[in-house]
């Protein structure tokens, strides 16, 4: 067994800006980030399937949008970042550490909402290493989890692909929308993680992806 009587209990995240190559991490600002967030999650061409397994969404009305933008701001557990993309200054997307639990150094991605023009990027990747290198890097967490409903087959292949290792099924652990919700829990260890953390640097690389953009060798590929 692994002796932790020296344990500390860890700090909490305070929100400072975590920059990437892509994407830069900061702390949720409707008045700063509401026009980008609207637009791209609620926008024209918006991901219609975007809100089908989250406690709350979609929002018809942008006055509903703002409230909630508004409610995650002054959270501190959930903790919400805006995904702010680089290259056009715009917020396209926000995620959030929660169930952050010092004494324990254990600690969740979770409340994943990129906009389309977000998703399936090199700054979607990015934004959740963000997350996860100041966990185990800055903060020195021994565990990051990522919990999604069972039935959400895009957020189990991304854990998956992200190097989250699955760990079971909670059935009917949650009633959301009226519907039962089987909860599928994910996570990546301390002693895991310089294998993931490599990865991550491999494929962030500038060297990995072509003139287009487009990636030369998979996430998974890299780690391995």
């Amino acid at each position: 067994m692994t002796d932790l009587s020296h344990w500390q209990p860890r700090p909490t995240p305070d929100h400072s800006p975590l920059p990437g190559r892509f994407v830069r991490l900061e702390a949720l600002d409707p008045a700063r980030h509401g026009d980008g967030l609207w637009q791209a999650l609620q926008g024209p061409g918006h991901d219609a399937r975007l809100w089908d397994y989250l406690p709350y969404g979609p929002f018809a009305e942008r006055a509903p949008f703002e409230a909630w933008l508004a409610a995650n701001a002054a959270s501190r557990d959930p903790l919400f970042y805006a995904v702010v993309d680089l290259a056009s200054g715009r917020a396209t997307g926000l995620l959030s550490y929660l169930r952050i639990t010092p004494k324990d150094g254990v600690i969740e991605i979770g409340h994943i909402a990129f906009g389309q023009p977000m998703q399936r990027t090199p700054g979607s990747t990015e934004a959740v290493w963000l997350l996860a290198r100041h966990a185990f890097d800055d903060l020195g967490y021994r565990r990051l989890e990522w919990k999604c409903n069972a039935a959400n087959t895009r957020s189990m292949r991304a854990a998956e692909r992200l190097g989250f290792q699955y760990e079971g099924l909670f059935r009917q652990h949650m009633i959301v929308k009226g519907e039962n919700r089987d909860t599928a829990w994910f996570s990546i260890i301390d002693g895991e993680w310089p294998g993931v953390r490599a990865g991550f640097e491999r494929w962030l690389a500038v060297d990995n992806f072509d003139g287009e953009g487009r990636q030369r060798q998979s996430l998974e590929a890299l780690r391995g």
